[in-house]
C-alpha cells in the first residue's frame, strides 16, 4: 500500500541525512517566503515589530495602574511569547505572569487583570475564546495578530488595544514579531525594564547571527549547520541552565519536531536534574555508546541511535537585579556526567547584555539549524503535511 493509500499522500524526505544537501542550491530556502529567509529576517521582524507596537496605542494601558496579573493566551509560537515575557521579567516582577494555553481565560479572570491574547493568524480558536472573556469579564486586553483579521475585529468591538503584525511566515518562524509587542504592552505596565537600546541590540543580534548562519557558508564556519549535522541521526535532549536557557531548549524543541521532525526531549536543568538526567544511563545513552564498532561506517543505517546533548548555558549577568545569576552546577555535572559516559554533547553558551538579547543568542542559530537539518533529510520545513491536518481538524488552530 502507498503513501497515497494510506491518506499520507505529500509526505516526502529520506530517513538518512546527507550534508551534500545544504551545501547545494538552497535557492527554495532563501526565496521570499522561505524558511531560511523568515529566520533570516529576524532582526527586522524586531525592529518592525516594535514600530507597530509603538503606533498602537498600548501607553492607554497604564492609565489604570498596575494589573493583579497578566495573562498571556494563545498556543504553539503564541504561547512561547509568555514564556519569554515571564523570563525576561524576571523572579521579581510584582505580578504573576501566567501563560494560557486553553480556550477562555482562568475562572479568577476580571476587571484588575491585563490579558494578552497572541495569534499570528488572528483566527486562532484559543486567542479568539480568550479575548472574548477578557473583554465579557472587563479586563483589559491587548490583542496582537494579523490585519484585518477576526481578532482585530473582536479587539475592536471590545475597544481595546490591537498591534496589527503582518504574516508573512508560519507562525514558529514569526517569533520575534509576536514576541516584542508583548514585551512593549507589559513596559507600559511597568512589569518589563526594556530600553529602546535593548530592542535595537537584540535586532542587531540576529542580524549577526543571520549572516553566520547564510545559506552559502560551508558547515565548517556555519555554527547551525555545524550544529545540524551534529545531531542528524541522533536523539536531540536540549537542557537549559536557568529559566532564560530553559525557554529556549523549548523553543528549539519545538522547532526540531516541527521543521525537522526529530523526536526532542528538552526542558530546564533545574526540573530535570534528578529524573531525566537518567537518560545517560539508558539504552540510548552509556549503554549505546558502550556498544559502539569504532570500526563501523558512520553512515550505515544499522548503527544504534544515540542521544546528543545540547546544553543552553546562561551564566547571566553581573549586577542584573531583575535576574540574579543563575547556579551554574548542574550545567558543570551534565557536561561531565556526559563526557564520562561518552554521550556527545554541545555547548551554547548565551551571550548579550540584556535578557532579551541573550534568549536571542540562544534561539537564533538553533532556529537556523532545525532548518538545515530538515533540508538535509530532503524535508520541506515550510510543508509539514500532519501539522496541515491536524490544523484541519481543529479548525484553524495556531
Amino acid at each position: 500500500m502507498g503513501l497515497e493509500d494510506d491518506g499520507i499522500a505529500g509526505i516526502t524526505g529520506d530517513r538518512l541525512p546527507d550534508e551534500r544537501r545544504i551545501e547545494g542550491d538552497l535557492s527554495d530556502a532563501i526565496r521570499p517566503g522561505g524558511a531560511l529567509w523568515a529566520l533570516a529576517s529576524a532582526g527586522p521582524q524586531l525592529r518592525e515589530s516594535a514600530a507597530l507596537a509603538a503606533d498602537a496605542g498600548l501607553a492607554a494601558l497604564a492609565e489604570e495602574g498596575r494589573p493583579r496579573a497578566v495573562v498571556v493566551a494563545g498556543v504553539g509560537t503564541a504561547a512561547r511569547t509568555g514564556d519569554i515575557l515571564a523570563t525576561v521579567a524576571g523572579p521579581r516582577c510584582p505580578v504573576p505572569i501566567l501563560g494560557h494555553r486553553s480556550a477562555g481565560v482562568p475562572g479568577w479572570v476580571g476587571a484588575a487583570d491585563v490579558v494578552i491574547a497572541v495569534s499570528a493568524s488572528g483566527r486562532s480558536p484559543e486567542a479568539l475564546a480568550a479575548a472574548e472573556a477578557a473583554a465579557r469579564r472587563g479586563a483589559r486586553l491587548v490583542a496582537i495578530g494579523a490585519p484585518d483579521s477576526e481578532l482585530q475585529s473582536l479587539a475592536e468591538r471590545a475597544r481595546a488595544s490591537f498591534v496589527a503584525v503582518p504574516r508573512r511566515a508560519p507562525a514558529r518562524l514569526s517569533l520575534w514579531a509576536l514576541t516584542v509587542p508583548v514585551l512593549m504592552a507589559a513596559r507600559e505596565l511597568g512589569l518589563v525594564n526594556l530600553v529602546e537600546a535593548d530592542i535595537a541590540e537584540t535586532a542587531r543580534r540576529l542580524d549577526e547571527d543571520a549572516e553566520r548562519c547564510r545559506p552559502d557558508a560551508d558547515a565548517y564556519v556555519n555554527p547551525a549547520k555545524e550544529l545540524a549535522m551534529n545531531l542528524a541521526g541522533s536523539i536531540p535532549v536540549v537542557w537549559g541552565s536557568s529559566p532564560l536557557a530553559g525557554v529556549a531548549a523549548r523553543r528549539f524543541g519545538d522547532m526540531l519536531a516541527a521543521n525537522s521532525r526529530y523526536p526532542v526531549v528538552s526542558g530546564e536543568l533545574g526540573e530535570v536534574g534528578r529524573g531525566r538526567v537518567g537518560l545517560l544511563d539508558g539504552v540510548f545513552g552509556s549503554l549505546a555508546e558502550g556498544q559502539k564498532d569504532i570500526f563501523a561506517d558512520p553512515d550505515d543505517s544499522d548503527e544504534l541511535t544515540r542521544l546528543r546533548i545540547v546544553l543552553m548555558r546562561d551564566d547571566g549577568l553581573d549586577g542584573d537585579d531583575a535576574n540574579p545569576k543563575p547556579d551554574t552546577r548542574r550545567a558543570d555535572a551534565v557536561a561531565d556526567l556526559a563526557g564520562r559516559r561518552g554521550v556527545r554533547c554541545d555547548v551554547l553558551p548565551a551571550e548579550g547584555g540584556c535578557a532579551l538579547e541573550r534568549l536571542a543568542s540562544l534561539i537564533a542559530v538553533p532556529d537556523f539549524a532545525s532548518v538545515y537539518l530538515a533540508l538535509a533529510h530532503g524535508l520541506d520545513p515550510m510543508r509539514v503535511p500532519a501539522v496541515s491536518e491536524m490544523k484541519d481538524f481543529t479548525l484553524g488552530s495556531e
